[in-house]
């Protein structure tokens, strides 16, 4: 069972808003959710949970690039909205894909790509783990703690928060009411 709000931050505190996941079908559907629940381009939090597993902070400050952060990624990464999350904070297959025909291995044209005396070890390692540029998940956070400092929520607090976590993250921005009224 997952939960999730959208906190908009105004003059007058914070407003909330049930964000109904059954309409976001990419990373790009939440932001731009996001982004349309802004008050005069102000910060816009979306918070996400599944149960107590993990739960996930998107940050969206106008139109600077969104901050992410999730609290377990190998459980995020298991859920569909979970696995967007890690998705983009590991890198998207899609991206290295269009990277590596950029050719921008650090050779000049018509040199030998540079060895490494783990190149077995490191492409074995790939396969296992889901294929070349693809990343192990981390059993732990995954993203930028710091992202809600500025509101009231340190990063140490963030990353030890287990159940109840989008709580008493309402409580630290002082948005538990409105946050509580869409529950």
């Amino acid at each position: 069972m997952y939960f999730a709000a959208l906190l908009a931050r105004t003059e007058d505190g914070w407003e909330a808003s049930d964000l109904e996941l059954d309409d976001v079908e990419s990373l790009s559907d939440l932001i731009d959710l996001a982004r349309s629940a802004a008050v005069d381009d102000d910060t816009v939090v979306a918070l996400i949970e599944q149960e107590d597993a993990w739960f996930g902070v998107v940050r969206v400050d106008g139109e600077e690039d969104p901050r992410y952060y999730v609290s377990n990624a190998s459980m995020a990464n298991r859920s569909s909205y979970g696995s967007m999350l890690t998705k983009e904070l590991l890198g998207d297959e899609e991206e290295v894909d269009d990277l590596d025909d950029l050719d921008l291995d650090g050779t000049e044209d018509g040199e030998d790509e540079p060895v490494s005396a783990f190149a077995d070890e490191e492409d074995d390692e790939d396969h296992a783990v889901g294929g070349a540029g693809s990343e192990p998940v981390p059993a732990g956070p995954l993203g930028d703690p710091r992202l809600l400092e500025d509101l009231g929520v340190g990063n140490k607090e963030l990353m030890s928060l287990e159940s109840d976590a989008l709580s008493e993250i309402a409580d630290s921005l002082g948005a538990t009411e409105v946050l509580e009224a869409v529950r």
